[in-house]
Protein backbone atom coordinates (compact mmCIF):
# COMPACT_ATOMS: atom_id res chain seq x y z
CA UNK A 1 0.00 0.00 0.00
CA UNK A 2 3.10 2.48 0.97
CA UNK A 3 4.78 1.50 -2.47
CA UNK A 4 1.40 2.33 -4.34
CA UNK A 5 0.78 5.79 -2.01
CA UNK A 6 4.60 6.90 -3.16
CA UNK A 7 4.25 6.10 -6.84
CA UNK A 8 1.02 8.03 -6.87
CA UNK A 9 2.35 10.67 -5.10
CA UNK A 10 5.50 10.83 -7.57
CA UNK A 11 2.89 10.75 -10.42
CA UNK A 12 1.21 13.56 -9.38
CA UNK A 13 4.56 15.55 -8.29
CA UNK A 14 5.24 18.90 -9.76
CA UNK A 15 8.33 17.36 -10.86
CA UNK A 16 6.90 14.67 -13.31
CA UNK A 17 4.09 17.35 -14.58
CA UNK A 18 6.65 19.30 -15.24
CA UNK A 19 8.99 17.14 -16.76
CA UNK A 20 6.30 15.33 -18.65
CA UNK A 21 5.57 18.65 -20.29
CA UNK A 22 8.96 19.21 -21.13
CA UNK A 23 9.18 15.60 -22.46
CA UNK A 24 6.20 16.35 -24.42
CA UNK A 25 7.53 19.37 -26.41
CA UNK A 26 10.61 17.63 -27.07
CA UNK A 27 8.97 15.24 -28.42
CA UNK A 28 6.69 17.28 -30.56
CA UNK A 29 9.66 19.08 -32.07
CA UNK A 30 11.22 15.44 -33.23
CA UNK A 31 7.99 14.41 -34.93
CA UNK A 32 7.35 17.44 -36.30
CA UNK A 33 11.20 17.77 -37.67
CA UNK A 34 11.12 13.91 -38.66
CA UNK A 35 7.95 14.31 -40.97
CA UNK A 36 8.78 17.87 -42.13
CA UNK A 37 11.53 16.06 -43.10
CA UNK A 38 10.16 13.07 -44.94
CA UNK A 39 7.59 15.32 -47.10
CA UNK A 40 9.80 17.86 -47.74
CA UNK A 41 13.47 16.82 -49.01
CA UNK A 42 14.92 20.30 -48.81
CA UNK A 43 13.76 20.74 -44.99
CA UNK A 44 15.64 17.55 -44.51
CA UNK A 45 18.85 19.00 -45.97
CA UNK A 46 18.48 22.28 -44.00
CA UNK A 47 18.34 20.57 -40.43
CA UNK A 48 21.40 18.18 -41.90
CA UNK A 49 22.72 21.09 -43.11
CA UNK A 50 21.93 22.67 -40.03
CA UNK A 51 23.77 20.33 -37.81
CA UNK A 52 26.70 20.12 -39.81
CA UNK A 53 26.93 24.16 -38.94
CA UNK A 54 26.16 23.47 -36.03
CA UNK A 55 29.22 21.37 -35.38
CA UNK A 56 31.78 23.33 -37.21
CA UNK A 57 30.49 25.91 -33.98
CA UNK A 58 30.84 24.06 -31.43
CA UNK A 59 34.40 22.60 -33.02
CA UNK A 60 35.52 26.56 -33.05
CA UNK A 61 34.47 27.24 -29.50
CA UNK A 62 36.63 28.03 -26.43
CA UNK A 63 34.50 25.26 -24.57
CA UNK A 64 35.83 22.26 -22.84
CA UNK A 65 36.85 19.43 -25.21
CA UNK A 66 35.12 16.76 -23.74
CA UNK A 67 32.07 18.93 -23.80
CA UNK A 68 31.92 19.50 -26.89
CA UNK A 69 32.67 15.78 -28.20
CA UNK A 70 29.69 14.92 -25.88
CA UNK A 71 27.49 17.06 -28.04
CA UNK A 72 29.14 15.99 -31.20
CA UNK A 73 28.43 12.62 -31.50
CA UNK A 74 24.79 12.71 -30.81
CA UNK A 75 24.53 15.77 -33.45
CA UNK A 76 26.61 13.72 -36.01
CA UNK A 77 24.00 10.25 -35.06
CA UNK A 78 21.02 12.34 -35.36
CA UNK A 79 21.82 14.93 -37.79
CA UNK A 80 17.85 15.89 -38.76
CA UNK A 81 17.57 17.02 -35.42
CA UNK A 82 20.73 16.92 -33.49
CA UNK A 83 21.72 20.90 -34.52
CA UNK A 84 18.23 22.07 -33.83
CA UNK A 85 18.61 20.52 -30.00
CA UNK A 86 21.49 21.94 -29.55
CA UNK A 87 20.52 25.96 -30.07
CA UNK A 88 17.59 25.08 -27.54
CA UNK A 89 19.85 23.03 -24.81
CA UNK A 90 23.48 23.19 -25.52
CA UNK A 91 24.58 26.88 -25.73
CA UNK A 92 25.34 28.80 -22.96
CA UNK A 93 23.78 31.94 -23.39
CA UNK A 94 20.76 32.68 -20.99
CA UNK A 95 18.08 34.80 -21.78
CA UNK A 96 18.17 38.65 -22.59
CA UNK A 97 16.43 38.88 -18.85
CA UNK A 98 18.32 36.20 -16.56
CA UNK A 99 21.69 37.86 -18.00
CA UNK A 100 20.30 41.73 -17.27
CA UNK A 101 18.79 40.41 -13.85
CA UNK A 102 22.79 38.62 -13.44
CA UNK A 103 24.63 41.72 -14.61
CA UNK A 104 23.08 44.06 -12.75
CA UNK A 105 23.15 42.08 -9.15
CA UNK A 106 27.05 41.86 -9.91
CA UNK A 107 27.84 45.42 -10.80
CA UNK A 108 25.96 47.13 -8.20
CA UNK A 109 28.50 45.01 -5.94
CA UNK A 110 31.87 45.93 -7.86
CA UNK A 111 32.81 48.80 -6.53
CA UNK A 112 32.58 47.77 -2.55
CA UNK A 113 35.05 44.26 -3.23
CA UNK A 114 38.30 45.53 -2.29
CA UNK A 115 42.21 43.76 -1.42
CA UNK A 116 44.29 44.99 1.49
CA UNK A 117 47.65 45.22 -0.38
CA UNK A 118 49.22 44.68 3.15
CA UNK A 119 47.23 41.72 3.68
CA UNK A 120 48.66 40.70 0.25
CA UNK A 121 51.88 42.02 0.50
CA UNK A 122 52.33 39.69 3.67
CA UNK A 123 51.33 36.70 2.34
CA UNK A 124 53.72 37.19 -1.14
CA UNK A 125 56.94 37.69 1.12
CA UNK A 126 55.82 34.13 3.24
CA UNK A 127 54.51 31.97 0.01
CA UNK A 128 55.05 33.65 -2.98
CA UNK A 129 53.54 30.60 -5.26
CA UNK A 130 50.13 31.10 -2.54
CA UNK A 131 50.19 34.08 -3.31
CA UNK A 132 49.64 33.73 -6.69
CA UNK A 133 46.98 32.02 -6.34
CA UNK A 134 45.10 34.64 -4.33
CA UNK A 135 45.96 37.33 -7.17
CA UNK A 136 44.14 34.66 -9.89
CA UNK A 137 41.20 34.34 -7.70
CA UNK A 138 41.52 38.32 -7.18
CA UNK A 139 41.64 39.39 -10.21
CA UNK A 140 38.82 36.90 -11.57
CA UNK A 141 36.91 35.94 -8.89
CA UNK A 142 36.82 39.39 -7.18
CA UNK A 143 37.38 38.34 -4.05
CA UNK A 144 39.60 39.09 -1.29
CA UNK A 145 41.79 37.46 0.89
CA UNK A 146 41.98 38.21 4.53
CA UNK A 147 43.86 37.92 7.81
CA UNK A 148 41.68 38.50 11.13
CA UNK A 149 39.12 35.54 10.56
CA UNK A 150 39.47 32.33 12.63
CA UNK A 151 38.59 29.00 11.17
CA UNK A 152 36.92 25.91 12.03
CA UNK A 153 36.69 22.57 10.30
CA UNK A 154 33.10 21.13 11.21
CA UNK A 155 32.69 17.39 10.01
CA UNK A 156 30.13 15.25 9.92
CA UNK A 157 27.25 16.53 9.16
CA UNK A 158 26.01 16.22 13.10
CA UNK A 159 28.59 18.61 13.78
CA UNK A 160 28.19 21.28 11.54
CA UNK A 161 23.92 21.56 12.46
CA UNK A 162 25.09 21.90 16.12
CA UNK A 163 27.53 24.90 15.89
CA UNK A 164 25.05 26.51 13.08
CA UNK A 165 21.91 26.18 15.97
CA UNK A 166 24.15 27.69 18.59
CA UNK A 167 25.47 30.42 16.54
CA UNK A 168 22.27 31.10 14.72
CA UNK A 169 20.42 31.67 18.53
CA UNK A 170 23.28 34.20 18.99
CA UNK A 171 22.01 36.09 16.13
CA UNK A 172 20.75 39.63 16.74
CA UNK A 173 20.54 41.70 12.93
CA UNK A 174 20.54 39.45 10.65
CA UNK A 175 20.23 36.00 9.42
CA UNK A 176 21.60 35.27 5.25
CA UNK A 177 20.71 31.33 4.13
CA UNK A 178 21.30 30.28 0.67
CA UNK A 179 20.63 26.56 -0.09
CA UNK A 180 20.69 24.11 -2.70
CA UNK A 181 18.56 21.53 -1.02
CA UNK A 182 16.23 22.19 1.94
CA UNK A 183 13.89 19.96 2.97
CA UNK A 184 11.46 19.16 6.16
CA UNK A 185 12.66 17.46 9.41
CA UNK A 186 14.47 17.10 12.30
CA UNK A 187 17.45 19.21 10.87
CA UNK A 188 15.32 22.34 8.58
CA UNK A 189 12.35 22.17 11.71
CA UNK A 190 15.10 22.94 14.33
CA UNK A 191 16.74 25.86 11.91
CA UNK A 192 13.41 27.34 11.08
CA UNK A 193 11.98 27.15 14.72
CA UNK A 194 14.85 29.66 15.51
CA UNK A 195 14.29 31.22 12.53
CA UNK A 196 10.87 32.28 13.35
CA UNK A 197 12.27 33.40 17.15
CA UNK A 198 14.50 35.97 15.69
CA UNK A 199 11.86 37.57 13.27
CA UNK A 200 9.26 38.00 16.36
CA UNK A 201 12.48 39.79 17.83
CA UNK A 202 12.95 42.21 14.72
CA UNK A 203 16.00 40.05 13.30
CA UNK A 204 16.05 40.21 9.40
CA UNK A 205 15.62 36.76 8.13
CA UNK A 206 16.31 36.16 4.43
CA UNK A 207 16.55 32.94 2.36
CA UNK A 208 16.80 31.74 -0.79
CA UNK A 209 16.35 27.99 -2.26
CA UNK A 210 16.89 26.12 -5.51
CA UNK A 211 13.89 25.38 -7.11
CA UNK A 212 15.33 22.14 -8.87
CA UNK A 213 17.66 21.64 -5.85
CA UNK A 214 13.75 21.69 -4.01
CA UNK A 215 11.88 20.29 -6.34
CA UNK A 216 11.01 17.01 -4.51
CA UNK A 217 11.34 17.95 -0.89
CA UNK A 218 9.36 21.30 -0.41
CA UNK A 219 5.90 22.16 -1.44
CA UNK A 220 4.52 23.93 -4.25
CA UNK A 221 5.25 27.63 -3.75
CA UNK A 222 6.91 26.72 -0.53
CA UNK A 223 8.30 30.64 -0.18
CA UNK A 224 4.92 31.97 0.23
CA UNK A 225 4.89 29.81 3.09
CA UNK A 226 7.90 31.40 4.80
CA UNK A 227 6.98 34.47 4.13
CA UNK A 228 3.81 34.15 6.17
CA UNK A 229 6.12 33.34 9.04
CA UNK A 230 8.05 37.23 8.48
CA UNK A 231 11.11 35.52 6.61
CA UNK A 232 12.04 37.11 3.49
CA UNK A 233 12.40 34.33 1.01
CA UNK A 234 13.07 34.00 -2.75
CA UNK A 235 13.39 31.20 -5.04
CA UNK A 236 16.21 31.14 -7.59
CA UNK A 237 15.70 30.41 -11.35
CA UNK A 238 12.26 28.49 -11.25
CA UNK A 239 11.93 25.12 -12.60
CA UNK A 240 9.18 25.86 -15.03
CA UNK A 241 7.69 24.01 -18.17
CA UNK A 242 9.47 25.68 -21.04
CA UNK A 243 12.36 24.07 -23.58
CA UNK A 244 15.41 26.74 -21.65
CA UNK A 245 19.13 26.00 -21.11
CA UNK A 246 19.16 28.31 -18.27
CA UNK A 247 17.34 25.25 -16.69
CA UNK A 248 20.92 23.74 -16.18
CA UNK A 249 22.29 26.69 -14.39
CA UNK A 250 21.63 25.68 -10.54
CA UNK A 251 22.60 27.98 -7.35
CA UNK A 252 24.53 24.79 -5.91
CA UNK A 253 25.72 27.00 -2.82
CA UNK A 254 25.18 26.44 0.56
CA UNK A 255 25.91 29.44 3.08
CA UNK A 256 24.91 31.15 6.03
CA UNK A 257 25.86 34.76 7.55
CA UNK A 258 25.40 35.72 10.63
CA UNK A 259 25.36 39.28 11.53
CA UNK A 260 28.50 40.01 9.00
CA UNK A 261 30.65 38.12 11.06
CA UNK A 262 29.91 34.65 11.25
CA UNK A 263 29.78 32.32 8.28
CA UNK A 264 29.12 28.63 7.14
CA UNK A 265 29.54 27.35 3.88
CA UNK A 266 30.17 23.89 2.63
CA UNK A 267 28.78 20.52 1.29
CA UNK A 268 25.84 20.25 3.43
CA UNK A 269 22.48 20.85 2.73
CA UNK A 270 19.26 21.44 5.42
CA UNK A 271 18.06 18.06 5.17
CA UNK A 272 18.35 14.66 7.53
CA UNK A 273 20.31 12.68 5.68
CA UNK A 274 23.78 15.07 5.73
CA UNK A 275 23.07 14.79 9.87
CA UNK A 276 22.52 11.18 9.39
CA UNK A 277 19.14 11.58 10.94
CA UNK A 278 18.21 8.16 8.92
CA UNK A 279 20.09 6.80 6.15
CA UNK A 280 20.05 6.99 2.64
CA UNK A 281 23.07 5.88 1.06
CA UNK A 282 24.72 4.58 3.98
CA UNK A 283 26.75 6.51 6.52
CA UNK A 284 26.49 10.14 5.42
CA UNK A 285 30.37 11.77 5.46
CA UNK A 286 30.15 15.51 4.77
CA UNK A 287 32.00 18.68 5.80
CA UNK A 288 31.51 22.53 6.25
CA UNK A 289 33.79 25.31 7.20
CA UNK A 290 33.09 28.42 9.79
CA UNK A 291 34.41 31.17 9.69
CA UNK A 292 34.25 34.09 11.81
CA UNK A 293 35.99 37.77 10.98
CA UNK A 294 36.49 40.52 8.08
CA UNK A 295 36.56 36.99 5.55
CA UNK A 296 32.92 36.43 6.10
CA UNK A 297 32.38 39.71 3.91
CA UNK A 298 32.87 37.56 0.81
CA UNK A 299 29.97 35.44 2.23
CA UNK A 300 27.88 38.30 2.53
CA UNK A 301 28.10 40.09 -1.12
CA UNK A 302 28.01 36.25 -2.44
CA UNK A 303 24.26 36.62 -0.65
CA UNK A 304 23.23 40.06 -1.61
CA UNK A 305 24.42 39.51 -5.21
CA UNK A 306 22.16 36.57 -5.28
CA UNK A 307 18.89 38.55 -3.62
CA UNK A 308 19.59 41.37 -5.98
CA UNK A 309 19.38 39.21 -8.73
CA UNK A 310 16.12 37.61 -7.57
CA UNK A 311 14.18 40.14 -6.13
CA UNK A 312 16.07 43.32 -8.43
CA UNK A 313 15.79 45.55 -5.29
CA UNK A 314 18.98 47.59 -4.86
CA UNK A 315 20.91 47.11 -1.34
CA UNK A 316 23.07 49.20 0.88
CA UNK A 317 25.98 46.24 1.23
CA UNK A 318 27.64 48.64 3.57
CA UNK A 319 25.50 47.95 6.24
CA UNK A 320 26.49 44.95 6.62
CA UNK A 321 29.85 44.18 7.01
CA UNK A 322 31.82 42.51 9.71
CA UNK A 323 32.61 45.52 11.67
CA UNK A 324 29.31 47.04 11.66
CA UNK A 325 27.71 44.85 14.33
CA UNK A 326 30.97 43.87 16.06
CA UNK A 327 33.32 46.07 17.44
CA UNK A 328 36.01 43.71 19.03
CA UNK A 329 39.01 42.32 16.90
CA UNK A 330 38.79 39.79 15.32
CA UNK A 331 41.17 36.58 15.46
CA UNK A 332 43.67 36.13 13.41
CA UNK A 333 43.95 32.66 11.88
CA UNK A 334 46.38 32.81 8.55
CA UNK A 335 44.88 33.57 5.11
CA UNK A 336 41.39 33.11 4.24
CA UNK A 337 39.55 33.64 1.16
CA UNK A 338 35.97 32.63 0.17
CA UNK A 339 35.49 32.84 -3.53
CA UNK A 340 32.65 32.36 -5.40
CA UNK A 341 31.88 31.15 -9.12
CA UNK A 342 29.44 31.64 -12.21
CA UNK A 343 28.97 29.55 -15.09
CA UNK A 344 28.94 33.12 -17.04
CA UNK A 345 32.10 35.13 -16.24
CA UNK A 346 33.65 33.06 -19.18
CA UNK A 347 35.76 31.83 -16.64
CA UNK A 348 36.41 28.55 -14.78
CA UNK A 349 37.48 29.98 -11.77
CA UNK A 350 36.37 27.19 -9.47
CA UNK A 351 38.16 24.30 -11.86
CA UNK A 352 41.15 26.73 -12.10
CA UNK A 353 41.59 26.87 -8.14
CA UNK A 354 41.73 23.16 -8.50
CA UNK A 355 44.20 23.04 -11.13
CA UNK A 356 46.36 25.87 -8.78
CA UNK A 357 46.39 23.82 -5.91
CA UNK A 358 47.45 20.44 -8.06
CA UNK A 359 50.36 21.85 -10.10
CA UNK A 360 51.91 24.01 -7.12
CA UNK A 361 51.26 20.85 -5.20
CA UNK A 362 54.95 19.68 -3.51
CA UNK A 363 55.00 16.85 -1.43
CA UNK A 364 50.99 15.50 -0.91
CA UNK A 365 47.35 16.30 -2.01
CA UNK A 366 44.17 14.79 -0.52
CA UNK A 367 40.84 15.34 -1.94
CA UNK A 368 37.29 13.94 -1.15
CA UNK A 369 34.87 14.16 -3.69
CA UNK A 370 31.54 12.69 -4.25
CA UNK A 371 31.81 12.80 -7.93
CA UNK A 372 35.58 12.36 -9.79
CA UNK A 373 34.12 13.10 -13.05
CA UNK A 374 36.87 15.19 -14.80
CA UNK A 375 37.85 16.87 -18.56
CA UNK A 376 41.32 16.22 -19.77
CA UNK A 377 43.01 19.37 -18.10
CA UNK A 378 41.95 18.20 -14.46
CA UNK A 379 42.88 14.07 -15.43
CA UNK A 380 45.92 15.23 -17.03
CA UNK A 381 47.24 17.40 -13.66
CA UNK A 382 46.82 14.79 -11.51
CA UNK A 383 48.26 12.17 -13.60
CA UNK A 384 51.14 14.15 -13.60
CA UNK A 385 51.47 15.38 -10.42
CA UNK A 386 51.34 11.86 -9.43
CA UNK A 387 54.22 10.82 -11.63
CA UNK A 388 56.38 13.81 -10.43
CA UNK A 389 56.19 12.02 -6.98
CA UNK A 390 53.61 13.89 -5.36
CA UNK A 391 51.59 11.81 -2.98
CA UNK A 392 47.62 12.57 -4.12
CA UNK A 393 44.83 9.98 -2.88
CA UNK A 394 41.32 10.22 -3.55
CA UNK A 395 38.33 9.09 -1.60
CA UNK A 396 35.31 8.58 -3.21
CA UNK A 397 31.66 7.09 -1.98
CA UNK A 398 32.01 3.55 -1.27
CA UNK A 399 28.07 3.87 -1.55
CA UNK A 400 26.96 6.07 -4.14
CA UNK A 401 23.74 8.42 -4.66
CA UNK A 402 23.68 7.71 -8.57
CA UNK A 403 24.80 4.38 -10.01
CA UNK A 404 25.32 5.74 -13.72
CA UNK A 405 27.31 8.76 -12.26
CA UNK A 406 29.70 6.61 -9.91
CA UNK A 407 30.09 4.31 -13.42
CA UNK A 408 31.26 7.17 -14.95
CA UNK A 409 33.72 8.28 -11.72
CA UNK A 410 34.88 4.21 -11.83
CA UNK A 411 35.90 4.51 -15.56
CA UNK A 412 38.53 7.57 -14.11
CA UNK A 413 40.53 4.96 -11.43
CA UNK A 414 42.54 2.93 -14.06
CA UNK A 415 44.23 5.89 -15.80
CA UNK A 416 44.60 7.85 -12.44
CA UNK A 417 45.91 4.63 -10.51
CA UNK A 418 48.62 3.76 -13.11
CA UNK A 419 49.95 7.42 -13.36
CA UNK A 420 49.97 6.95 -9.48
CA UNK A 421 47.38 8.16 -7.83
CA UNK A 422 45.99 6.17 -4.61
CA UNK A 423 42.07 6.15 -4.61
CA UNK A 424 39.49 4.79 -2.27
CA UNK A 425 36.26 4.19 -1.48
CA UNK A 426 34.60 4.88 1.29
CA UNK A 427 32.96 1.71 2.56
CA UNK A 428 30.58 3.40 5.09
CA UNK A 429 28.52 4.79 3.04
CA UNK A 430 28.05 7.67 0.65
CA UNK A 431 31.23 10.60 0.55
CA UNK A 432 30.05 14.08 -0.03
CA UNK A 433 32.74 16.56 0.92
CA UNK A 434 34.39 18.83 -0.91
CA UNK A 435 37.92 19.23 0.58
CA UNK A 436 41.19 20.07 -1.27
CA UNK A 437 44.36 19.74 1.36
CA UNK A 438 48.11 19.94 0.24
CA UNK A 439 51.33 20.10 2.04
CA UNK A 440 50.06 21.31 5.46
CA UNK A 441 49.88 24.98 4.01
CA UNK A 442 46.79 25.05 1.68
CA UNK A 443 43.24 23.45 2.06
CA UNK A 444 39.67 24.40 0.57
CA UNK A 445 36.39 23.20 1.95
CA UNK A 446 33.66 24.48 -0.36
CA UNK A 447 30.27 23.29 -2.70
CA UNK A 448 32.29 22.55 -5.60
CA UNK A 449 32.28 18.91 -6.85
CA UNK A 450 34.91 17.29 -9.25
CA UNK A 451 32.45 16.68 -11.93
CA UNK A 452 31.49 18.63 -14.97
CA UNK A 453 28.14 20.42 -13.63
CA UNK A 454 29.91 22.08 -10.86
CA UNK A 455 32.84 23.42 -12.48
CA UNK A 456 30.67 24.90 -15.49
CA UNK A 457 27.26 24.83 -15.12
CA UNK A 458 26.75 25.85 -11.21
CA UNK A 459 27.09 28.93 -9.14
CA UNK A 460 29.40 27.24 -6.48
CA UNK A 461 31.65 28.68 -3.54
CA UNK A 462 34.44 27.51 -1.53
CA UNK A 463 36.83 29.12 1.04
CA UNK A 464 40.62 29.02 0.05
CA UNK A 465 42.71 29.18 3.24
CA UNK A 466 46.63 29.55 3.84
CA UNK A 467 47.87 28.11 7.10
CA UNK A 468 44.57 28.22 9.18
CA UNK A 469 43.90 25.94 11.70
CA UNK A 470 41.37 24.85 9.73
CA UNK A 471 43.65 23.05 7.04
CA UNK A 472 45.54 20.65 9.32
CA UNK A 473 42.02 19.60 10.76
CA UNK A 474 41.73 18.78 7.17
CA UNK A 475 44.43 16.56 6.37
CA UNK A 476 43.94 14.78 10.05
CA UNK A 477 39.74 14.31 9.32
CA UNK A 478 41.09 12.98 5.86
CA UNK A 479 43.89 10.07 7.22
CA UNK A 480 41.63 9.63 9.67
CA UNK A 481 38.94 8.62 7.30
CA UNK A 482 41.38 6.66 5.37
CA UNK A 483 41.22 4.02 7.88
CA UNK A 484 37.59 3.12 7.12
CA UNK A 485 38.21 3.44 3.14
CA UNK A 486 38.97 0.33 0.52
CA UNK A 487 41.82 1.27 -1.92
CA UNK A 488 41.21 0.59 -5.42
CA UNK A 489 44.04 -1.43 -6.93
CA UNK A 490 44.77 -1.81 -10.49
CA UNK A 491 43.62 -5.38 -10.22
CA UNK A 492 40.61 -4.47 -9.43
CA UNK A 493 40.05 -1.98 -12.41
CA UNK A 494 40.73 -4.99 -14.38
CA UNK A 495 38.47 -7.57 -13.02
CA UNK A 496 35.72 -5.50 -13.93
CA UNK A 497 33.43 -7.52 -17.02
CA UNK A 498 33.41 -6.49 -20.90
CA UNK A 499 29.87 -5.46 -20.69
CA UNK A 500 30.66 -3.05 -17.52
CA UNK A 501 33.53 -1.50 -19.20
CA UNK A 502 31.31 -0.99 -22.06
CA UNK A 503 28.78 0.53 -20.58
CA UNK A 504 31.35 2.88 -18.91
CA UNK A 505 32.87 4.35 -21.78
CA UNK A 506 28.97 5.22 -23.11
CA UNK A 507 28.71 6.71 -20.02
CA UNK A 508 32.06 8.97 -19.98
CA UNK A 509 31.47 9.79 -23.14
CA UNK A 510 28.52 11.55 -22.48
CA UNK A 511 29.63 12.16 -18.83
CA UNK A 512 29.70 16.71 -19.40
CA UNK A 513 25.74 15.94 -20.34
CA UNK A 514 24.87 14.48 -17.01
Amino acid sequence: MKILQKIVKLLFSRMTIVAMLIAAQIVFLVLAIWKLGEIFVYIYSFFTVLSLLVVVYIISKKDNPSYKLAWVIPILTFPLFGGFFYLIFGGDKPSKRFRKNLNHAYTVSSNIMHQDPRIYESLLKQDKSAAMQTRYIWNYGGFPVYGNTATEYLTPGEKKFERLLTELKKAEHFIFLEYFIIQPGIMWDSILNILIEKVAKGVDVRLVYDDVGCLQTLPYKYYLTLRSMGIKCEVFNKFEPVLSIRMNNRDHRKIVVIDGHTGFTGGINLADEYINAYEKYGYWKDASIMIQGEAVWNLTVMFLQTWIFCTGMEEDFTQYMPQHFCQEEFLSDGYVMPFGDTPFDDESVSEYVYLNMINKAHSYLYINTPYLITDNEVLTALCLAAKSGVDIRIVTPGKPDKWYVHMVSQAYYQPLIESGVRIYEYTPGFMHSKTFVSDDATAIVGTINLDFRSLYLHFECGVWMYHSQAVMQVKEDFLKTLEICREITIMDCKKVSILKRFVRIILRAFAPLM
